[in-house]
């Protein structure tokens, strides 16, 4: 933002050299980048007086002049002008002079006429935007007087930072300059001289998307005049880097960049008027099809997205961007319609991307802006239209949300603002250098509960000590919680003064790696063979339908587990990349899919990633492992036959993951119910409460559907404790068996629907203490078995800790688990 320091001293008292006043800025936090002498480039341009003006000899339309400059001959000057006359006193470029854009100016003949000079208008010294007549002076500017010592001025340009939307007006920037000086704020006199009828007779304002617009003030003035605006005002807003356009125009650009608060005025003639013949002005979206000239003069189509300003014929501007050029303030307007409106920051945000259009205002309210403004702004220009264009307010005004809301307070602990900072500033000095930028403050009493955020989630404290509460500025929206006050008291007291400190929190002596069990699993899985993927997280709607698994994959250790809402992407960009997963086997069949397609069958893949649901108004998210095996498990060779990933495989490599990860055994159940897996050859595992998932032969359907006929794709989803941010469990070493272990095989007849895993659960519960592992070897279908009976063959070992066993003991413990099989599962001995 362009400060010009004559503007800004209108609210503040400076009493600081412009590199000084830059310097204690820029260690506010408000950056000076560039300090402009405004006026350093009128070169030998002085303050001089008309003593003649009579008529050139040669020439109708010129006049010679002749201008003492306060010293030495009066000089003969050609001017076109027809604004001036004797005792004016104006400025004068002598020969030899620089105007701005390196004009340069030199003693000429004009019509036979040697001109020793010329007669500067305000454009050519870029003071106003009159090009037509030479800027008079006030009359008693003294004679001879550089221009630059007389109109100069020092102009900072100051980089505002995003969360500092209140710094971008010059009221904001006299707030940081108090608070460097201590010197009081003066604020502008906003109360506008009015007169009946009221606004409310003329003006009526309807919010229909008050989400969008959560005040709208508006106010009339009646029989103004267009003209140009004072000198003074066009040199002040051409020095901050903004156009004069007109008095009406000007005003509400000169409020924009005194109060900070964008103001847009309309012709209230051009604003169709509503059935009780008063102008009526709409707050709403637009409609689709509706369309708009704006004051650049571009006919856009507007977005239904779009928040407008509207009249019962249709919208007459972009609001918070650009206004519209058939209600655009002319030299025939004489009535004027005030909008000072609040709206939302992200929709005008969007709304200037949307168009490609940025503008002051819009730059405005995308920091959001102060609710009191609007009223403040409305009557501000208001009384700016009727000082420069004269005319009468009407009295009152149309405000959709009067009532002011009551400002936000913090808590803060001044132990924790020192700890923060590395400073030891007492309470007292912290509140006073608080109380410097606008910040009150309270005491709370030892003992109770204090908010140290009080954004859109709040948070409380309870406190021992004695504490502060901050009763946040209406302007101040970038303070929220506790460090937002700390670093407020570092900024006002000068980072500078505050010595560098290392930290000496204490460090552990060691700390445990939160990811050292999901390395583990990589580990495991890379040296046995499988290549880790990392696929996309972002999935296409078909992608999650085809792959949702019909029952739950599990929940284990504090996992969330899985939820039936999905997350949608807000603006995705694509309908392939629109949706967060839910799980990992749909994205490793499509890797599975994609190396088939190029030629290579064999698979043997992993993926440790994350699933995402929403369940209501919370969104969740759990760690998965997935697992893909497809095509030969072994090559064929002279001596063997190729093999093919079984489910026998995967089984495995979770046998041999629960090993590494020191789980209990897994446990396998049928699953014949999951639309995804083949009906026979897919099982559901468990291990405790440590492990769960399922495994199992992609079904062919789905196969088919992937381009994966034939394959015999394996796969396996498993929810694994720790998988998130867990350890590896300590290693325990034990001692060796110092007696030798006993080995007995026991063949088991059951029936063809009895699971191995219940046949092996009933020989673990009635094995006996000595029973140390359980090993199924052999599965026996065929005569002299029934139909539907199955062999299975297990191998036994028993061991003892204290002593050898003898044979009675193994015997009492076979004779026992036989028993328990005919009871638990109808198995008898194979003879």
């Amino acid at each position: 933002m362009r400060v010009p320091l004559s503007w800004l001293s209108d609210y503040v008292d400076i009493d600081f050299a412009p590199e000084a006043l830059a310097e204690r800025l820029t260690l506010l936090g408000m950056e000076v980048q560039k300090i402009e002498r405004w006026g350093g480039d009128w070169e030998q341009v002085v303050v001089g007086e008309l003593l003649a003006v009579e008529p050139h000899p040669r020439a109708d339309r010129l006049s010679l002049t002749r201008v003492t400059v306060g010293s030495g001959e009066p000089l003969e000057i050609v001017c076109g002008a027809t604004n001036i006359e004797p005792g004016q006193r104006v400025p004068v470029a002598l020969p030899g002079a620089v105007l701005p854009g390196d004009r340069r100016i030199e003693r000429t003949e004009k019509m036979g006429v040697v001109s020793n000079g010329m007669l500067c208008s305000g454009e050519e010294l870029r003071l106003t935007a009159d090009g037509e007549g030479i800027l008079i002076l006030a009359p008693d500017a003294p004679l001879g007087t550089p221009l630059v010592d007389l109109l100069g001025d020092w102009v900072l340009d100051i980089d505002v930072k995003p969360n500092r939307g209140d710094a971008l007006s010059m009221v904001g920037l006299a707030r940081e300059v108090g608070a460097i000086s201590g010197a009081p704020i003066r604020f502008p006199d906003t109360d506008p001289p009015e007169q009946d009828p009221a606004t409310a007779d003329h003006l009526a304002v309807e919010v229909k998307d008050p989400d969008l617009c959560s005040r709208f003030v508006g106010r009339r003035v009646d029989g103004v005049r267009i003209a140009p605006s004072p000198d003074r005002v066009q040199g002040r807003l051409l020095a901050a880097g903004m156009r004069p356009v007109s008095n009406v125009v000007d005003a509400s650009n000169y409020v924009m960049l005194e109060l900070g608060k964008p103001i847009h005025t309309f012709d209230a003639a051009a604003i169709q008027p509503g059935d009780d013949r008063r102008s009526t002005i709409i707050v709403r979206r637009a409609k689709a099809g509706e369309r708009l000239e704006t004051l650049d003069h571009v006919d856009r189509e507007l977005d239904p997205d779009t928040l407008v300003i509207a009249d019962a014929r249709g919208p007459i501007g972009i609001a918070g961007v650009m206004g519209g050029a058939e209600t655009e303030i002319g030299p025939g307007t004489t009535s004027v319609v005030i909008e000072s409106a609040i709206f939302d920051p992200v929709s005008i945000r969007r709304t200037g991307q949307r168009y490609g259009l940025r503008s002051e205002a819009s730059l405005r309210f995308e920091k959001g802006q102060e609710h009191r403004l609007a009223a403040l702004g409305a009557d501000r220009t208001a009384r700016l239209i009727a000082d420069w264009a004269g005319g009468s307010v009407a009295r009152g005004r149309v405000d959709t949300a009067p009532a002011e809301p009551a400002p936000a307070s913090v808590g803060f602990r001044p132990q924790r603002v020192n700890r923060l900072l590395g400073t030891d500033l007492p309470p007292a000095r912290q509140r006073d250098l608080l109380d410097r930028v606008g910040i009150e403050t309270r005491e709370e009493p030892a003992g109770t509960r204090i908010v140290v955020s009080a954004g859109t989630q709040p948070l409380s404290v309870d406190v021992r000590e004695p504490s502060l509460v901050a009763v946040v500025p209406s302007w101040r929206r970038d303070l929220e919680i506790e460090a937002d006050i700390a670093e407020e008291v570092a900024r006002v007291a000068g980072y500078e003064t505050i010595d560098s400190v290392t930290p000496d929190t204490p460090m552990p002596d060691y700390r445990w790696s939160p990811l050292s069990l999901r390395d583990a699993v990589r580990e495991t899985l890379a040296g046995a063979g499988l290549t880790e993927v990392v696929t996309h997280a972002l999935v296409s709607p078909e992608h999650v339908e085809a792959f949702r698994f019909r029952t739950a994959v599990g929940s284990v250790g504090g996992d969330a587990g899985p939820v039936p809402g999905v997350v949608r992407v807000t603006n995705p960009l694509s309908r392939e990349h629109s949706i967060l997963r839910q799980g990992l086997i749909g994205s490793l069949v499509e890797i599975a899919s994609s190396n088939v397609r190029r030629g290579r069958e064999a698979v043997a893949m992993f993926e440790v990633g994350n699933g995402y649901g929403r369940d209501g108004d919370r969104t969740v998210e759990w760690w998965r492992l997935g697992i893909a095996l497809a095509g030969p498990a072994e090559p064929p060779s002279w001596n063997r036959e190729r093999r093919r990933h079984d489910l026998d495989d995967a089984k495995g490599i979770v046998e041999l993951l629960g090993r590494r990860l020191a789980m209990p055994a897994p446990a396998y159940r049928a699953e014949a119910g999951e639309p995804l897996l083949h009906p026979g050859r897919s099982a559901r595992i468990a291990a405790g409460d440590v492990l769960a998932g399922i495994v199992g032969e992609l079904h062919p359907a789905v196969a088919a559907a992937h381009d994966l006929e034939g394959i015999g794709l394996i796969v396996a989803e498993l929810a694994i404790a720790g998988l998130s941010a867990g350890r590896l469990p300590d290693v325990r070493a034990e001692v060796p068996p110092r007696f030798p272990a006993v080995e007995r095989d026991i063949a088991v007849v059951v029936a063809e629907t009895v699971a191995a895993a219940d046949v092996e659960d009933s020989i673990r519960r009635h094995g006996g203490a000595l029973l140390r592992s359980v090993v199924l070897f052999d599965i026996y279908r065929g005569a002299p078995l029934a139909d539907g009976e199955k062999s299975l063959a297990y191998r036994l070992t028993f061991q003892s800790p204290e002593r050898t066993l003898i044979d009675d003991e193994i015997d009492t413990a076979m004779s026992s688990l036989s028993r328990g099989l005919a009871r638990d599962v109808g198995g008898r001995p194979r003879t």
